[in-house]
């Protein structure tokens, strides 16, 4: 790029900037010197592929979709909770929005996860132990007791039964008053990575997806502020992808829900907003900023040129990060308070919108109280000591992050002309479902996890004390356990709530949700009216199980 468009560009960047709100706040270095809100080439000096790198808050948005970068606002603290019954998570959001979180984010139990009641033979042992048990609609009520809805944004982390868990949550907010239309968060819905990664479905694809198109149609109309879709590369990493699969099928999966959208008649412009991504954010330093810099770049090219966005906002990809939790080790566990704080750095440094960082103890258990108050306040001194929010993509430039951006956006548009050629049409969704049928996605991702288990055992790479600096001094942790009193209490009053609800009622509502599925109406309405009748979240999934039956994984060798 020529000097005489990056100066121009400079420019676009200084007015808008000039005209955004900023937070009042010291913009200096901790000797006191000002800093620059961001930093790029000296005036009349060129820059050849400039035009790759931009300005804050211009296309292609690798810096940021911002002016302000965080000058304007930091990213939200959006720390994941969840453990027992409704009453005890309710109590650690309370603290953690006491202590200064930003938002919620809901962790869900295992049968929860599946879709099952807590009195399902296949719930028992698991009630309440990796996240909140939720029945129906009354454990809603209390899991936002004292919270206000409308007032917190919150995203809830659940896929398979996303939609009926959803709408439990629209009558909790009902009964405290709320307008829905006001309700903000997010909901994760993002059935392909379960099939990719996770393996927590309930049926086929296509049922998955006829409900998915249900809730963009919905939110679009009634909640335009909600995002009920987060397209989570998270688990596809736990999993053991590399950061450009991670990248490539998370992005790819993004593509999917853009084409089933536009199936639906929807306006690109209208619901590519509502869509925001879940990433992971690992130990090698650069390479994550780099993802997170690429991500944006991709997602804004490709919905601008292939898919026909024009808003600024459509070609905005937000997204929230969460610390790696494949990173963290069971021996030596308070080392896993730096390699959080060095993923968490590398997040802010690339971007992220909104972050949870792991606590110290979650190979062994979920957080105690005072390991999730350490990863809590791990956001906070990035965010209140560093300087790290005074000036936008402070890396922006740089030869080794730049290198890296170009080399893992290649390596992206590379996985995606792959994906597209599994299909039998050349589309994204048509590649994603073959290649889930084929296990071509499962297939590689467990490959890059051999190639590096195999790199580990090799001591080619190295985790301090797990292959390198064995030795410690450590005393063994305390950890939270969830007892057994918990399920036991859950299973009781799940009990006493299907005996004091109205039965017809609970009938009749199945029975239109089951109609109104053989039908192409819209399912929220018919399924909102089950949750308010107070049917549980096995009823609701168990309905429609026996209407599009349940999906099992083909066997592979």
């Amino acid at each position: 790029m020529d000097a005489a468009d990056i100066d121009a560009g400079r420019e676009r960047w200084q007015r808008r900037y000039d005209a955004a709100r900023k937070r009042d706040a010291d913009f200096t270095t901790l000797s006191g010197n000002q800093v620059d809100p961001v930093y790029g080439p000296p005036a009349g000096t060129p820059y050849p592929g400039f035009e790759r790198i931009g300005w804050p808050g211009e296309f292609p948005y690798t810096r940021g979709l911002y002016p302000t970068g965080y000058r304007g606002r930091t990213w939200t603290i959006r720390q994941f909770a969840g453990f027992g019954n409704a009453r005890q998570t309710n109590e650690r959001y309370k603290m953690i929005l006491a202590a200064g979180g930003g938002g919620l984010s809901v962790a869900f139990d295992m049968p929860t996860l599946m879709g099952r009641d807590s009195d399902d033979a296949h719930a028992l042992g698991e009630v309440g132990h990796c996240g909140v048990a939720i029945d129906s609609a009354a454990d809603m009520d209390v899991l936002f007791d004292g919270i206000p809805l409308q007032d917190v944004t919150t995203s809830m982390t659940i896929s398979g039964p996303a939609v009926p868990i959803f709408v439990m949550y629209l009558v909790a907010a009902e009964r405290q008053g709320a307008d829905l239309s006001k309700l903000d968060g997010t909901l994760q819905t993002d059935i392909f990575k379960e099939y990719i990664a996770q393996k927590e479905w309930l049926f086929a694809p296509e049922p998955h997806l006829r409900l998915i198109g249900d809730l963009m149609e919905y939110c679009a109309a009634e909640i335009p502020k909600y995002k009920p879709l987060s397209v989570s590369g998270y688990h596809i990493r736990e999993a053991g992808a590399t950061a450009a699969q991670e990248l490539a099928y998370t992005l790819a999966d993004g593509f999917g829900y853009v084409e089933l959208g536009l199936s639906r008649g929807l306006d690109v412009n209208h619901f590519a907003p509502g869509l925001s991504f879940f990433f992971d954010s690992h130990l090698d330093f650069f390479e994550e900023i780099a993802k997170f810099r690429a991500a944006r770049r991709i997602w804004a090219r490709h919905l601008r040129d292939d898919y026909g966005a024009t808003s600024e906002k459509a070609l905005w990809l937000k997204f929230h990060t969460q610390t790696a939790g494949v990173s963290l080790t069971a021996q030596q566990p308070v080392n896993n308070v730096v390699r959080t704080a060095v993923e968490a750095l590398a997040a802010v440094l690339g971007g992220t919108n909104s972050l949870h960082t792991n606590a110290l103890d979650e190979t062994l258990a979920l957080p105690t109280d005072e390991s999730a108050e350490i990863a809590l306040r791990t956001q906070q001194v990035l965010m209140e000591e560093t300087g790290v929010i005074n000036v936008a993509d402070p890396l922006g430039g740089s030869w080794y992050v730049e290198a890296l951006t170009d080399r893992i956006e290649a390596e992206a548009e590379e996985i995606f002309e792959r994906i597209r050629g599994l299909g039998h049409d050349g589309s994204i969704t048509a590649g994603i479902l073959r290649g889930i049928e084929d296990g071509w996605f499962t297939a590689h991702i467990a490959e890059a996890a051999f190639v590096y288990q195999q790199a580990l055992e090799k001591n080619e790479k190295r985790i301090v004390g797990v292959n390198a600096h064995t030795g410690t001094v450590a005393k063994e942790l305390e950890i939270l356990r969830v007892s057994h009193e918990v399920e036991v209490e859950q299973k009781r009053a799940l009990k006493a709530r299907k005996q004091d609800r109205d039965p017809v009622r609970v009938k009749a509502a199945l029975d239109e949700l089951v109609a109104v599925s053989r039908t192409s109406r819209n399912m929220i309405p018919a399924m909102l009216e089950a949750a308010r009748a107070e049917a549980t979240l096995g009823e609701i999934c168990d309905a429609l199980r026996g209407e599009w039956g349940v999906y099992r994984e083909p066997a592979r060798f």
